[in-house]
């Protein structure tokens, strides 16, 4: 309905647009993190709490959403972006040491743009656990006019601590759905070797050593329980950009997505403890960077409040 109020949110190339319809009459009434009240008996119930971050999809979903958006938001021109993968030589698994070793490394890169007559930048780096403990960092360099090159060797040096690999953006829509898909997905050979085999086969493209396309096959959030549980995702510096988020009426939002394809939709359905649906959440996401148009739906979904 043209009138009906939705919130839109802005980031960089992608639109999206959430429709929320509320169901009266919850029988539950939260009391704080821990606990609610059942209505119809006046009981105390515990919630169910989650184990770690792979057990509670929610939280992990909401961590890679914002980061998601917070890429899309920065990154519109990829010929202004470095991405870079840091690693290590060793089986370095200390997470207080990963983002101190990036802190010292982020220093020394920034006096080697100024040395070199290369432009300020800004960054997004996230973390990727491997199966057997090993961290390394994805960092993108956001930089205000088209990106320098800068030898890897350049970048090794500076790193200090093992191998560097820069690749380029180019041609890629949706630069956040990429990037964070390595965060959660896994490669089914990794997946087998370490016995981490839940979670959807799927096959996907991907561009290897040489640029060469090739077919792979993955599991789909299989990396997602080996988050420490309370870990950052991501980090950025201060200059990174925010996406803008307000409230309007579908009629203006569409104004907005103007000719822009719809990429993306799925409804979910939040349930209360008793199985009824209270509220109808209905999401749209628009590509105007979209060079193939379409349309891709997800299957609808349904939500308890154990799940949140």
């Amino acid at each position: 309905m043209p009138e009906a109020q939705v919130t839109v949110k802005l980031c960089g190339n992608i639109i999206e647009i959430r429709y929320m319809r509320s169901i009266p009459t919850a029988v539950i009434k939260k009391i704080n993190a821990d606990f609610y009240v059942d209505k119809r008996t006046d009981e105390v119930k515990e919630f169910r709490h989650a184990v770690n971050r792979s057990d509670n999809k929610n939280s992990v979903s909401q961590s890679l959403r914002k980061l998601r958006d917070l890429i899309n938001t920065n990154l519109t021109e990829p010929d202004k972006v470095l991405w870079v993968t840091l690693t290590y030589r060793e089986n370095m698994r200390d997470t207080k040491r990963l983002y101190e070793d990036f802190r010292r490394f982020w220093t020394r890169f920034r006096y080697y743009l100024v040395k070199y007559g290369h432009p300020t930048a800004e960054y997004i780096t996230a973390a990727e656990p491997q199966a057997r403990g090993a961290w390394h960092l994805h960092c993108l360099f956001l930089f205000p006019e088209k990106a320098p090159f800068i030898p890897n060797a350049d970048v090794a040096h500076i790193w200090r601590h093992g191998f560097t690999k820069t690749k380029s953006l180019q041609g890629i829509d949706n630069p956040g759905l990429y990037l964070t898909a390595y965060l959660g997905d896994m490669e089914l050979s990794e997946a087998l070797r370490t016995g981490n085999t839940r979670g959807q086969i799927t096959e996907i493209s991907a561009t290897d050593e040489r640029g060469k396309k090739q077919k792979k096959a993955i599991v789909k959030g299989a990396r997602l329980r080996l988050y420490p549980p309370g870990f950052n995702l991501y980090r950025s510096s201060r200059g990174v950009k925010r996406p803008m988020i307000w409230q309007t009426t579908e009629a203006e939002a569409q104004e907005i997505v103007n000719s822009a394809p719809l990429t993306y939709e799925r409804t979910i359905a939040v349930t209360n403890e008793v199985g009824e649906v209270k509220n109808i959440i209905n999401y749209r996401q628009y590509n105007s960077a979209s060079k193939e148009g379409g349309r891709l739906d997800a299957p609808s979904k349904t939500i308890s409040p154990e799940d949140t």
